[in-house]
């Protein structure tokens, strides 16, 4: 029962976040309500037993994508006006109906095969097995890590101010 709670909070908590990503007007407020927002789906991955998935949100989401975003926002120059009013709301609300229209109907008329129970063990030692062992992906990952590293330093190249 109190996971049911937990879940509940957190996903409110995560559609509330994401609703005030999109009414902000101020850039940096946006970008850590987006980090308010990958932390309650973190949360509802380690209420829903995964664990992985979890911690992957932490990793990925909340430790890298956010934090390249509120830095790229700190490096821009024009942060205080604000974001700038967009001539395209009508068009956009509908294409986002339409696609929430297309995403419901798909979900409600899918089979959804439930388990019973939880699993029983962790799910996050047999993956990383299927990606650390010697046929396992690890070269892909550092790869990954190397392109961060040159995106971030690319960033902040071309957003260096000259003297």
């Amino acid at each position: 029962m109190g996971m049911q709670i937990a879940f509940w909070i957190l996903a409110v908590l995560a559609v509330v976040s994401a609703a005030g990503v999109i009414w902000q007007k101020n850039l940096f407020r946006a970008a850590l309500l987006l980090v308010l927002c990958f932390l309650a789906v973190a949360g509802i991955f380690v209420t829903l037993s995964a664990d992985f998935l979890a911690a992957v949100q932490l990793i990925i989401n909340v430790g890298a994508v956010a934090i390249l975003i509120i830095m790229s926002i700190m490096l821009t120059r024009e942060v205080t006006s604000g974001n700038p009013s967009g001539k395209l709301g009508l068009p956009a609300l509908a294409a986002t109906g339409v696609l929430a229209f297309s995403i419901i109907i798909t979900s409600v008329s899918s089979y959804w095969p439930l388990s019973s129970s939880s699993p029983l063990e962790p799910t996050t030692a047999a993956l990383a097995n299927l990606l650390f062992e010697n046929d396992g992906f690890i070269f892909l990952i550092q790869l990954g890590a190397i392109l961060l590293l040159t995106t971030i330093i690319g960033a902040i190249v071309l957003l260096r101010k000259e003297d």
